[in-house]
């Protein structure tokens, strides 16, 4: 049964249309299958999805990168690569399941693949608390990203998942800990690391997994600091207000690209990547392989270097004050027209106390 979204009623009628003309059988009495009424219904609702997903708004983006039939980080995981070895267990509380970790074959190459998982249907979404990771789960991915580190193998994670699990037990265990200590490893790794963005890509539930030398990203899946519902309601008091906070938060990967997150976007097929997953999984292949042969002509101190300096570029092309071309360090280097101007900012209520003093002693003066 296929699901579809409150924008697709169209192609829901469609498609429907083409399932009974398949089925002679609903009829009364048998017939033929009109293949010529078919190939052409088939035709109306390839340019119906075209000009549908070519102007989707951010609101609708997001629930597409939400859409249930959308494939997870297992269905990559199972179809790109070889012999895959999950491990468990984080050393110091359990085991994690919303998130999938363990060595493979890419290509033939040994690699680390670590994917959040929602799961596919309401038994395994519980099951692997819909993507949501606990502290143990950032402090297993932490234990085997050092282990990868210390053997020179390349990481690549999949991310999906609409944040932290925010639940009191994953607060007394750490969770802001974990997720800081985990951005930090990711830091430090003298390995190619990519993470690719599948479907929704949640708070610091994400970035977590994204501190990678290359961030690319499926062209309808988003990736946020909140959610757009978190944010209407913060900003606008209003969860109703979801297209205006999506499109306040830029959070398409259009939009990413240009502020200069993100390396990189994965064409999706029209209609969302669940509609040909044979397609999408060679374009992620694809993406992967080549920005793995990219990163593997680094040797271990450009490798850190690279990722360190992606991550302090970002913001710094149009500030207020004209930045350090030292991308390497987190002071900015100022002229002296810079710093009167910050000065100014600074200070502009007392100033403008002080002018006016200055004024009504002249005018005191004069009188």
């Amino acid at each position: 049964m296929r699901n579809y979204l409150n924008f697709e009623e169209e192609i829901k009628n469609l498609e429907n249309e083409i399932d009974k003309l398949k089925d002679p059988f609903n009829n009364e009495g048998l017939s033929e299958v009109d293949t010529n009424k078919i190939s052409k219904i088939q035709q109306e609702i390839d340019q119906k999805l075209k000009e549908v997903y070519s102007k989707l708004d951010p609101w609708q983006t997001t629930l597409v990168a939400r859409h249930e039939d959308r494939p997870k980080s297992k269905f990559f995981i199972d179809n790109l690569f070889e012999e895959f070895i999950p491990l468990s267990g984080d050393r110091f509380y359990g085991e994690d399941k919303s998130v999938l970790a363990g060595f493979a074959k890419f290509e033939g190459n040994s690699v680390l693949v670590i994917g959040q998982e929602k799961g596919e249907d309401l038994d395994t979404r519980i099951k692997r608390n819909f993507g949501m990771m606990r502290p143990e789960g950032y402090r297993k991915t932490i234990r085997l990203m050092r282990l990868a580190d210390k053997f020179k193998i390349p990481i690549i994670f999949f991310i999906d998942t609409p944040g932290a699990y925010p639940g009191v037990g994953a607060e007394e265990r750490g969770q802001a800990e974990a997720i800081a200590r985990t951005i930090e490893c990711s830091m430090e790794l003298g390995v190619p690391t990519i993470s690719v963005i599948i479907g929704e890509g949640g708070s610091g539930g994400a970035v977590a997994l994204s501190s990678s030398n290359k961030v690319v990203m499926f062209s309808n899946a988003i990736y946020s600091v909140i959610s757009p519902e978190g944010c209407a309601t913060i900003l606008w008091r209003d969860p109703t207000k979801t297209l205006e906070a999506a499109r306040a938060m830029r959070l398409s990967a259009k939009d990413l690209l240009n502020l200069g997150v993100i390396d990189e976007i994965i064409k999706e097929p029209d209609g969302g990547a669940h509609r040909d997953r044979d397609l999408i999984l060679e374009n992620t292949k694809n993406s992967i392989k080549k920005n793995l042969n990219d990163l593997k002509k680094l040797n271990q101190d450009e490798l850190i270097n690279h990722r360190k300096n992606k991550f302090l570029s970002i913001g710094r092309s149009d500030g207020f004050i004209k930045q350090s071309s030292e991308e390497t360090s987190l002071s900015m280097k100022t002229n002296l027209l810079d710093d009167v101007k910050k000065f100014v900012f600074r200070f502009k209520n007392k100033l403008a106390i002080f002018g006016l003093f200055v004024l009504f002693f002249i005018l005191y003066s004069v009188l």
